[in-house]
Formats: structure tokens, sequence, C-alpha cells
């Protein structure tokens, strides 16, 4: 279950050492957590341990509980949304694989360091098949390229490190053990903004985004 700590004045939430899928439970620590970050604001990075950062929507419940998938939707959306405007700068720490909602959660941060040589990138909705709901789409759009956004989004490729350096879809890569350092790294330069003018630049950076993902779910 997600953990929030400190570190050098920034706060680390480990958000598992499983899968680290968007379940019910899953969502609620990393909303409490979210809530500690909010009442003593610092930067925030996000991390995991083992094999995957986050392998995205908890489908096998989603499918057993298709008359709840509205509201499961829209809780999800509010939480990339929650990430995507928090005020405080947020690097998330791509440890493992990171696929569908868990990249998606990772492009909601402000930067993204991600495991050098193991892990996957990707954004497998067209293979699923599942076609992006409005909200993610305009989300994954709005940090991307046009050009890195098509082969992402398009083709389902599994980016490696240096794939998605490249690309832009992080901005460092790193050894396992220096992954963590290095988001804290890019955080700490800007601790002390004040949240409220952050989150406030952040929402009318991404207005198209939030209102969008406030409209509710299109799944």
């Amino acid at each position: 279950m997600p953990a929030l700590t400190e570190r050098d004045g920034v706060h680390v939430l480990h958000i598992g050492d499983g899968e680290n899928r968007f379940t019910l439970d899953w969502m609620k620590g990393i909303e409490d957590a979210l809530d500690e970050v909010e009442a003593s604001p610092a930067p925030l990075v996000t991390v995991a341990s083992g094999k995957h950062y986050s392998n995205g929507l908890d489908l096998e419940w989603v499918l057993a509980n298709m008359g709840e998938l509205q509201a499961y939707a829209a809780r999800v959306e509010a939480l990339l949304g929650r990430v995507l405007t928090l005020g405080v700068p947020t690097a998330a720490g791509v440890s493992g694989h990171a696929f569908g909602a868990g990249a998606i959660l990772a492009m909601a941060h402000d930067w993204r360091v991600m495991r050098s040589d193991r892990g996957y990138f990707c954004f497998p909705e067209v293979d699923i098949p599942l076609a992006f709901p409005p909200g993610l789409s305009m989300l994954v759009q709005a940090k991307l390229t046009p050009r890195a956004a098509t082969d992402a989004m398009i083709t389902g490729h599994r980016f490696t490190a240096p794939e998605a350096l490249a690309a832009g879809i992080v901005d460092g890569i790193a050894d396992e053990a220096a992954v963590l350092g290095d988001a804290i790294a890019r955080v700490t330069p800007h601790a002390g903004k004040d949240p409220n003018t952050l989150e406030s630049i952040k929402r009318r950076m991404y207005s198209d985004v939030i209102s969008k993902l406030s409209e509710g779910a299109h799944w």
C-alpha cells in the first residue's frame, strides 16, 4: 500500500511493491497521502519498488463490477487531475513498468525520471482495445509533442528508457539505485514556491484538461 515519508525536505510517496493497479484501496492510500502533502506543502516524488511503477487500471475488478464503472472512472480521473494540479513541484521516479493509467499517472507529474536498464513506458489502449477517455487523452497530449503523442498513443509501443527520453516522454534516466535521488534532485531547487500560486498556474496551464476531467467520465 502507498506510504508517505520525508527525505531532505521532500515528500516521498512509495506507491507500492506489486503491480500498483488502481484498486479502490490503493487510490484511497494515494488520496490520503496527497491530503498530507497539501497540509504540509513540500515537493513530492512518487516511486515504487519491484517490477512495476504502476500497471494501470484494476481491469479485473472493473469487468466484475460494470455497474460501478462510471463511479470508478470518475475517481481515477479526479486522482489524475489532482496530481496534475498539485500545488507543489512533483516528479515521478518511474522505477519499473508504467502501463496505461500508470503511465498517465507518471505523465501527470511535472517531471519524470525512468530506470535506465529495465521497464517499459507504454500506453497499450489501442491493443486492449480501449479508446482513451477524452480527459486522459488530453492529459497525455498536453505533456507531449504531437509527434511523440502519435507514436505513443496510436501504436501502443513499449518505450525503453532511452527511447522514452529521446521522445521527451521522460526527462531523465538513471540506474535503479539512482532513480529516487535523481527525481528528488528535479524538485528540490523549486521548494518553497507558494502552493496556491503554483496550483493556480497549473490549473491555467491545463485548464482544458481539468475541464474535461471534471465534467464526468466518458468510458
